[in-house]
């Protein structure tokens, strides 16, 4: 598959989780949960109970972002509890190679994040280290805001890097190009164009009569502008 949706429950009805989660699982790839601990971001959302219950209880493979304080703490407990894949932040993590590492042990995909005003360049090197590097589009906390234009640039930036890294760097396994922020069939065109292929939208999903038809529509947009010669693969 040539991108990938992922559906952030931030947007859903959180008193109904395994019904949201149901309305997207014959259209999307994962279910994007934002772990937030209203101190690394000023929002508190659910931990690791709602977690393990999710992956009891819903189809999709849970795409975890955590947005915490202290994630090389907690990230490996979250691919533990089956998670598919847990991102971590470049700035609030202290070990990156470690928790990375203890991550994709633990049996998950082991994410990076940036928030948007982080430059890509000083973590290049972990990117070999990662199986997807996320580019904020907006600031992380919560959801329904507006793009960060400026973002575009730096997914540009890392699509280039990335390139470069699975041409000459021996890169034989896909590393995504994830943007999460202000997704919508507008935007993601844009992001698609500027080499994502990975994209977590909520309220675009959420908000829509019909969920599973929007995560469709989304996936054709994104499908349609990406350039010819930006390939990916499901990992």
């Amino acid at each position: 598959m040539s991108v990938r949706i992922s559906p952030s429950i931030l947007a859903a009805d959180f008193t109904r989780l395994a019904d949201e989660a149901a309305a997207v699982a014959d259209d999307a790839d994962l279910l994007h949960v934002d772990v937030m601990d209203n101190h690394f971001v000023p929002n508190l959302t659910v931990g690791l109970p709602v977690v393990e219950s999710l992956v009891r209880n819903v189809r999709l493979p849970l795409d975890i972002h955590l947005g915490v304080a202290d994630p090389d703490r907690w990230a490996p407990g979250y691919a533990e509890a089956g998670a598919r894949s847990v991102t971590i932040h470049a700035e609030a993590t202290i070990t990156p190679v470690r928790t990375l590492r203890a991550i994709r042990a633990a049996g998950a995909q082991a994410g990076l994040a940036l928030n948007p005003a982080t430059p890509l360049e000083p973590y290049e090197a972990l990117l070999a280290e990662a199986d997807t590097l996320l580019v904020m589009t907006v600031e992380p906390g919560f959801g329904s805001q507006r793009f960060l234009d400026f973002t575009l640039e730096k997914v540009r930036r890392a699509r280039h890097t990335i390139d470069a890294l699975a041409r000459f760097g021996g890169r034989r396994v896909p590393l995504w190009l994830q943007v999460d922020g202000g997704v919508n069939e507008t935007t993601i065109a844009r992001c698609a164009e500027a080499g994502a292929d990975s994209f977590v939208a909520g309220s675009a999903v959420y908000a829509a009569a019909d969920p599973g038809a929007a995560v469709r529509a989304l996936r054709a947009r994104a499908e349609d502008a990406r350039p010819v010669t930006v390939t990916a693969e499901t990992a």
